[in-house]
């Protein structure tokens, strides 16, 4: 196995790890690469698109899944794939969605690998109605830090299915999965939207969608205040009937080929922007007929995006909020961002079914907001503010895409750590796995 030195970064750029990289193509290539016993441990990467240090393994090494992509077995009349853990979303859209099948819950990008939606227990816009990725896994392939590969599902061994769902990575690496696709009739969305001028109109029409629309969505002006605090516009959508016409498809896909200056996302400039995109919707709404791709991936038509922040990068705050704080710290939130004036223009609110079946599983029954910050003074004393927010509410920040958590945050905010950190002492007791993200965040709690 051929080891190469090689500094990597979180997709939001702010975190950075030097460490010997490895990209084995076969199986027996990857158990050499796992059972080096080296200082620091080891970890599987994906695609690299968590925001933070969960993919990074500076004190130690890192193995990349991405050429262990193939497509094992697919079976149409139950629509079981197996696939192996490098197998990215845009795989399956490519190759299924012609044959009219498609994941059943994805992330907002197509270029993450099943395993790495495994690791976090990736949701969608589909929340409410299909849960989170995990829900619709039959069983996977575990590889030990042992070198045994272990075939693990729900039934006949829950607490390592709970521990590995959402555990990012520190069970194992995940090498094959079998994932329920879903039939579907056509390769389009029908999508309406609607403007909101405040946020408790904004919340009302993504209640109302919870009734009648299968994926859901809302961006926010994270700029407005006083009266129009929260105001945004709504996207609910289903999928399209057979035969149905497009009204919209993406033609081409852009990239950035080089890193921005800080000043093109400045207050002034987003604040500009946000005016503009708000209104580019009209006031009585408006319905379309957008293909597949350009619905659930809208930032995928520009390769790169994270370099809008510049070399300094950015970080993602991601809360979840319990369905009965949601009303109050939605405002609190949002006011302490508008006031800090510290947001980007990507700022999205959407609703969560319920919990996720992992122990650091991220969804609950609520609401979720995202929004990113470009690195840059006062955003961290914005994000610790924001942290506290979230914790006074009963909530949690998601760890694929944290960069600064507070330590002493995570039990507060995941009940389940405790039953996580007793499977990872039991199925890995060296702590052969390990990640930047397990320093920093103590996730295998004392030494």
């Amino acid at each position: 196995m051929i080891w190469k030195q090689t500094t990597l970064s979180g997709w939001g750029r702010s975190l950075w790890a030097n460490m010997p990289v490895a990209r084995p193509e076969t199986m027996a290539a990857l158990r050499s690469a796992i059972l080096t016993d080296e200082p620091g441990g080891i970890l599987p990467r994906g695609a690299g698109r968590s925001y933070g240090d969960a993919a990074l393994n500076g004190a130690g090494r890192l193995v990349l899944t991405e050429r262990l992509n193939r497509f094992l077995d697919f079976d149409p009349s139950t629509g079981r794939l197996v696939a192996e853990a490098g197998a990215t979303f845009n795989d399956l859209l490519t190759t299924f969605l012609p044959r009219g099948w498609m994941a059943p819950v994805t992330p907002g990008t197509a270029f993450v690998t099943l395993g790495g939606a495994l690791a976090n227990d990736i949701h969608g816009k589909n929340h409410d109605r299909d849960g989170s990725f995990a829900r619709h896994v039959v069983w996977f392939d575990l590889l030990a830090a042992s070198g045994e590969v272990l075939r693990v599902d729900l039934e006949n061994q829950p607490e390592l299915f709970q521990a590995t769902v959402g555990g990012l990575g520190l069970t194992g690496m995940v090498i094959a999965l079998c994932l329920t696709l879903r039939q579907v009739p056509s390769a389009a969305f029908e999508v309406s939207e609607e403007r909101a001028s405040d946020l408790d109109g904004l919340m009302a029409g993504l209640v109302r969608a919870r009734d009648f629309a299968s994926h859901s969505v809302a961006w926010i002006d994270a700029f407005a205040r006083g009266k129009s605090l929260g105001r945004g516009v709504v996207e609910a959508a289903n999928l399209a009937p057979a035969g149905t016409v497009l009204s919209e498809r993406r033609h081409r896909r852009l990239t950035l080929p080089i890193d921005l200056s800080p000043q093109v996302l400045s207050p002034l400039v987003v604040a500009a922007f946000n005016c503009a995109y708000y209104r580019r919707t009209p006031a009585g709404g408006r319905h379309r007929v957008v293909d597949a791709q350009s619905f659930l991936y809208p930032l995928d038509a520009i390769g790169d995006w994270n370099r809008l922040y510049g070399r300094r990068g950015f970080h993602q705050f991601q809360c979840a909020i319990p369905e009965a704080e949601a009303p109050r710290a939605l405002r609190s939130l949002l006011e302490a961002i508008a006031d800090a004036r510290g947001a980007s223009f990507l700022a999205v609110l959407k609703t969560l079914g319920g919990n996720g079946p992992g122990y650091l599983s991220f969804p609950l029954k609520g609401w979720t907001l995202a929004l990113d910050f470009p690195v840059r003074p006062g955003t961290g004393e914005l994000l610790a503010h924001l942290e506290a927010m979230t914790l006074d509410h009963g909530g949690r920040i998601y760890l694929a895409k944290d960069s600064v958590m507070a330590p002493a945050s995570l039990p507060r905010m995941y009940p389940g750590l405790d039953l996580y950190r007793k499977v990872l002492h039991r199925v890995d007791p060296e702590g052969h796995w390990q990640s930047d993200i397990a320093r920093r965040l103590a996730l295998r709690g004392a030494p």
